[in-house]
């Protein structure tokens, strides 16, 4: 990637974080465009040639995500069993998408997360780029297993259940009476999937 590609992707991700981080602080209705861009450093013309909404630009965070899981699984060691191979990747991207965020997660911000994650404009950009990203990750699980993902099952379900893997571990962080950790929590989903998904 180029500098002018790098620094292209540096403002993308820091005005997906922006609008984040003050969705999350002011509640979804109560940030204007203006606002995100202003904490990103950046005008509102340059974040209308990123993305057409806050809600948009929210859920850019997830695509991504998915989008350097599928790079880091395409770069496991060929030896590596499938299922390892993406649970490293996973926990691999989702630890840098941490250190990117720069904040501890506390009760304040996780209650605005609920809250950001309960509007309909977000759950709307959210499920079109869960659709991208699990498409994403077919890809590079088609690559890895030999398959052809537009011709074969086996890439699609392989996708579906890691992405149905990542909600649920979110769903529960989220909205359920966790009994762990959000880390624990993807892990184990992780684990069960690639188990099978066994009876408890």
């Amino acid at each position: 990637m180029g500098l002018r590609e790098r620094k292209k992707e540096e403002t993308r991700i820091a005005l997906s974080w922006a609008a984040i981080k003050l969705t999350v602080e002011r509640g979804f209705d109560n940030v204007k465009v203006e606002d995100i861009a202003a904490e990103a450093g950046v005008s509102h013309r340059t974040f209308n040639n990123y993305f057409s909404s806050k809600g948009e630009a929210i859920a850019a965070r997830h695509f991504d995500r998915a989008v350097q899981i599928a790079d880091e699984l395409r770069s496991r060691p060929d030896g590596e069993p499938l299922w390892e191979a993406i649970t490293n990747a996973v926990f691999a991207r989702f630890a840098l998408g941490m250190r990117e965020a720069e904040r501890p997660v506390d009760e304040r911000w996780i209650a605005g997360v609920k809250l950001m994650n309960q509007h309909p404009e977000h759950r709307g950009e959210f499920l079109k780029a869960h659709t991208a990203a699990v498409e994403a990750l077919a890809a590079a699980v088609a690559e890895r297993t030999g398959t052809d993902a537009g011709r074969d099952l086996y890439p699609h379900l392989v996708a579906g259940a890691v992405g149905a893997a990542v909600l649920a571990a979110i769903h529960l962080w989220l909205h359920g009476d966790a009994p762990a950790p959000f880390e624990e929590l993807l892990r184990d989903a992780l684990g069960q999937v690639a188990a099978g998904l066994p009876l408890p």
